[in-house]
């Protein structure tokens, strides 16, 4: 009887039992209040894993433990061989050069991320004649500013070797690598008429464009993240990624809004920008806390006050009997 009380103590001492399930050694065990069972610790949140490929072509890789673009693109270069200075861009579910499904701040759990790396480099020679070029830029987040959009009969329109995903890396001979997106649109706004300059772009390296895009059954065919409701991977600037649900019509219609002011005020595109200001705006009392709160969290652009009370108006527009 007493060797079995001893070994019924070392069963105890040695491999702790929660209903049934041994814990991990070392798990600490919750202490337990009178006639309330201990709570469980929580679980580990399981890893989040997704698929990849270079958009020219490349065998499937996967990649995880990223929480920002630059580490993102740190994964995907080293899945693949190459050096992160090498990704122009990332779009989602589709190789093809699609601004429509570039991959910004959010990523939907199961999303296939394409990755566009350098190709050729050329030289083309621009005359500002007008005071717009017709240029909308962004960036990748990770110092590449590129073009999103080209206005039909613009300057730039009227270059035939200037293409919708070009990666601008100098302006006069002036790298603008490391530059964000409104620095560069601003430079080529200053710019003077009549007098000609140089663009030095490098475009996405391409191989298979005749192949069909690949798609899943549960994508919508017109957007790059998952459908509202499902959860997605929000990447910031700064601070962890998070989990969050996927933004509802009123969000992606405002966002929608907000991204077509900053292309109309500050020739650049932005949607992961035009969600936080949304997000701001709906967060401030009138347009006044937003400017203030804009100005906090994104200083740097120097958004004109004309242009914050469009962005309130498109987020939270008058309701019946206000002006």
């Amino acid at each position: 009887m007493r060797r079995a009380g001893r070994r019924g103590r070392q069963a105890q001492e040695g491999s702790p039992m929660e209903n049934g399930v041994g814990q991990e050694p070392g798990t600490p065990e919750l202490p337990a209040t009178e006639g309330i069972p201990a709570p469980r610790p929580p679980r580990a949140r399981p890893r989040l894993v997704f698929h990849t490929q270079l958009a020219h072509g490349s065998p499937t890789g996967r990649i995880e433990g990223f929480t920002n673009v630059k580490e993102l693109y740190a994964k995907i270069a080293e899945v693949f061989g190459i050096s992160p200075t090498e990704i122009l861009f990332c779009t989602l579910n589709t190789h093809k050069v699609d601004m429509q499904k570039l991959l910004g701040g959010q990523i939907g759990l199961e999303d296939f991320i394409f990755a566009h790396v350098r190709g050729e480099t050329k030289e083309v020679e621009v005359t500002k004649t007008e005071d717009a070029l017709g240029l909308t830029i962004t960036d990748n987040g990770a110092g590449y500013a590129f073009i999103k959009r080209i206005k039909e009969g613009s300057i730039i329109n009227r270059i035939q070797t200037v293409c919708v995903g070009d990666s601008i890396e100098a302006i006069n001979d002036h790298t603008i690598v490391g530059c964000r997106h409104y620095e560069v649109a601003r430079m080529l706004r200053e710019l003077p008429r009549a007098q000609p300059f140089t663009l030095r772009l490098v475009q996405p390296k391409k191989a298979f464009d005749m192949i069909g895009q690949r798609t899943r059954s549960s994508k919508s065919p017109g957007e790059g993240r998952v459908a509202s409701g499902k959860e997605t991977l929000r990447l910031r600037a700064q601070g962890p990624a998070t989990l969050e649900e996927g933004p509802g019509p009123f969000e992606e219609e405002a966002a929608r809004r907000v991204d077509d002011l900053l292309e109309s005020y500050m020739g650049i595109r932005d949607s992961e920008l035009a969600s936080t200001m949304v997000e701001a705006a709906k967060e401030s009392p009138g347009v006044a806390q937003l400017a203030r709160g804009l100005d906090s969290v994104l200083g740097e652009f120097a958004f004109p006050r004309e242009f914050v009370a469009e962005v309130w108006a498109a987020v939270c527009p008058p309701k019946a009997g206000q002006e």
